[in-house]
């Protein structure tokens, strides 16, 4: 069982990461946003108040996976979250090119044909490595909170891996979804930032390569890095910059919209981990009362108390 100082901060893995997804998403496609301009949270069509995007609307069907206990490697589990993911395209306000054009080509609601699809779409643009697998790999995390590390974190770096090549080929995709969920998993069973040992678990050209990308990050804030965060390098390297240059969620999530751009991407990202390490406590009360989206009717009922919920069914019997 988890402590509840664990639990809050499980909970905090993916509200955080919904509030910084709807904190994002007004000053998505814009330029950076220099201090001491403020950032808020605010409606800026088509995104209400408060509601998330595509980021979290994909991480939901994961998290109500594992909240029915149904293990992420597994193909049936996989395929069940598929067809999720196909049913919200259909209406969605905001699907990313790369994720549709992968949906889309898919036949048969099966883990095979999403990954053919996926390499598909690949092979057609010569890359693969948007940062849309990276944006709703926080919950993956959850269904690997047993205390053995060598079998969990294995494990979880496999499902990791395994959950992103459902749409995104490239090596950098399932590498960024593979640290990142590791980090995640540490963060909760321990409070403590340790991104550098997540990049551990990769073979050793690629760990130095994320090394020196890390690196980079910690030198620069999130702005000063080059604009292209919709490629998973760009964004890990913007919410990595968030959450080492702040010293609360809030200043993180706020950082990591400052980034321009793929803002509501970028703070998804930064949210799932720095929401690992301060916990569901430390999201600001004003943005939880109207944080809310899919898969409710007309994105309005499906909300922060919803998510916090699932998340104590993922992990209740860990």
């Amino acid at each position: 069982m988890l402590t509840p100082q664990q639990l809050d901060r499980a909970v905090g893995a993916v509200t955080a990461s919904a509030a910084g997804d709807a904190l994002g998403a007004p000053y998505e496609f814009h330029a950076s946003v220099l201090p001491p301009t403020p950032i808020t949270l605010h409606a800026a069509p088509p995104w209400e108040l408060g509601e998330w995007t595509d980021d979290t609307s994909m991480a939901v069907p994961i998290l109500q996976a594992l909240a029915r206990h149904k293990p992420l490697d597994d193909a049936r589990t996989l395929a069940a979250i598929v067809g999720e993911w196909i049913g919200w395209a259909r209406d969605a306000k905001d699907v990313g090119l790369q994720t549709r054009a992968v949906l889309a080509g898919i036949r048969h609601v099966t883990e095979d044909d999403a990954r053919t699809s996926a390499l598909a779409v690949h092979r057609k643009s010569g890359k693969s490595a948007g940062n849309g697998s990276l944006m709703r790999t926080g919950p993956v995390a959850l269904g690997f909170l047993g205390r053995s590390e060598g079998g969990e974190t294995d494990a979880l770096a496999a499902a990791a891996r395994r959950v992103s090549e459902l749409t995104h080929h490239e090596t950098d995709a399932g590498d960024a979804c593979v640290i990142w969920s590791l980090a995640i998993r540490s963060a909760i069973l321990t409070g403590a930032l340790e991104l550098r040992a997540a990049v551990s678990a990769l073979p050793v050209d690629r760990a130095a390569l994320w090394n020196a990308r890390l690196d980079a990050a910690e030198a620069a804030l999130p702005w000063e890095l080059h604009a292209n965060n919709g490629w998973v390098v760009g964004a890990l390297q913007c919410a990595w910059s968030a959450i080492v240059h702040a010293s609360s969620l809030r200043e993180t999530l706020e950082l990591a919209v400052r980034s321009g751009n793929d803002t509501d991407t970028v703070a998804a990202i930064a949210g799932s981990l720095a929401g690992a390490v301060y916990g569901a406590a430390a999201v600001p009360a004003e943005w939880v009362e109207v944080l809310h989206g899919w898969p409710a009717d007309e994105f309005r009922a499906f909300g922060a108390a919803e998510l916090a919920e699932l998340v104590h069914r993922a992990v209740s019997d860990r």
